[in-house]
């Protein structure tokens, strides 16, 4: 009797989180997206959140998905007035992983088909020390804006700095942590404190040279579609096929 009705109880419960999940995820067509400065058709921020605040200085593009236990604030807090212009910007065709921290107070741009891994953090501002007389946290923090250019990828766990300048099509190894400054298209960046440790050249190609890899699985998105020499299906095992440009 007891075991039946634990899996009574543990049926209820996993279908209530399971409605739960689709009813309360914010998506376009719903109150909570009406708060925020733009929110694209298709887009959507999984439930829960962990911290969600400054709505009307967010703006999302068309069909970007935010993971579950997301923080996604914009300014010191809630009810602050941050001016005219929005502080977060995030493009279309994104997928932010699960976990993930998007802070931002000043600027923060992320632009189209951005994909990062789960518990990544990305923030624009920096607690201050200079004061040696005073707790560091009661001193004023020092804002720098973060950019990330389109069609980049971001591992699991990677933490963006302010200050820092991705190109486009970049890639940022899983851990890395990336220091201020401007990096180059097509840059891979890796190790604490993150480092270029490849590069791309139009006319040499990568350096160093990439190894062989598996055929890699075309992703197309519901922003563009499937660029003209795409195939119309994923490529069998072993066949030969490019990865659509974002």
């Amino acid at each position: 009797m007891g075991a039946r009705v634990s899996r009574l109880l543990s049926w209820i419960i996993r279908s209530v989180w399971s409605y739960a999940r689709r009813k309360a995820e914010i998506r376009s067509d719903s109150r909570a997206a009406r708060r925020f400065a733009r929110f694209g058709a298709g887009s959507a921020i999984a439930f829960p959140t962990a911290t969600l605040y400054g709505e009307p200085w967010i703006e999302i593009g068309v069909h970007t998905v935010l993971g579950g236990d997301m923080t996604l604030a914009a300014g010191m807090g809630p009810d602050y007035d941050l001016g005219p212009g929005t502080v977060v910007r995030i493009g279309s065709g994104c997928a932010i992983g699960r976990g993930s921290h998007i802070v931002a107070h000043k600027s923060v741009d992320i632009g189209d088909h951005v994909y990062t891994g789960p518990y990544v953090y990305i923030t624009d501002q920096n607690h201050a020390y200079a004061n040696t007389e005073m707790p560091v946290g009661l001193q004023w923090p020092v804002d720098d804006p973060v950019s990330i250019g389109d069609g980049s990828w971001i591992g699991a766990n990677a933490v963006i700095l302010p200050g820092v300048h991705l190109g486009r099509n970049s890639v940022v190894a899983a851990g890395t942590v990336v220091r201020p400054g401007t990096y180059p298209d097509h840059a891979v960046i890796a190790g604490v404190p993150g480092k270029v440790v490849r590069t791309h050249d139009p006319e040499v190609g990568w350096e160093p040279p990439l190894r062989e890899s598996g055929t890699p699985t075309r992703v197309p998105t519901p922003v563009t579609g499937l660029p003209p020499e795409a195939p119309a299906e994923p490529p069998g095992p072993g066949s030969a096929t490019r990865f659509p440009p974002a």
